[in-house]
């Protein structure tokens, strides 16, 4: 088994903590859905927001899915001028047999704009 990263992002329209966990919620429930993810052999998850979503740590969603002993790291985006804002991204890293090009990335709602290669 090799550890390999799944990618994905999503963004929610305003600061708001019910929203960001909403949205955080989905998108960790496709990204485990699409790659058979088996929560046992996560070995950790990364999330960042950009810089004006504060209102909720997007970690709170995986805890509320039941992702109470993996390790979960929360950060800010690197502010880049012109960047999109409200985008809520996740890495997450799982033990698993897949290639690396077996992984699937998901892109949800205006977080397609950060990958359109992968459409």
């Amino acid at each position: 088994m090799a550890v390999r990263g799944i990618r994905g992002a999503t963004s929610v329209a305003e600061n708001n903590p019910q929203l960001i966990k909403e949205a955080t919620g989905e998108l960790l429930r496709r990204m485990v859905d699409e790659n058979q993810v088996d929560l046992a052999e996560t070995a950790s998850i990364f999330f960042t927001v950009t810089r004006d979503l504060d209102a909720a740590f997007p970690a709170a969603a995986a805890r509320e899915l039941g992702w109470t002993q993996v390790p979960l790291l929360c950060a800010t985006e690197i502010n880049v001028p012109g960047s999109v804002l409200g985008i809520i991204r996740v890495l997450i890293h799982v033990n698993t047999d897949k290639k690396q090009h077996e992984i699937k990335h998901s892109y949800l709602k205006d977080a397609v704009k950060l990958r359109e290669d992968l459409r």
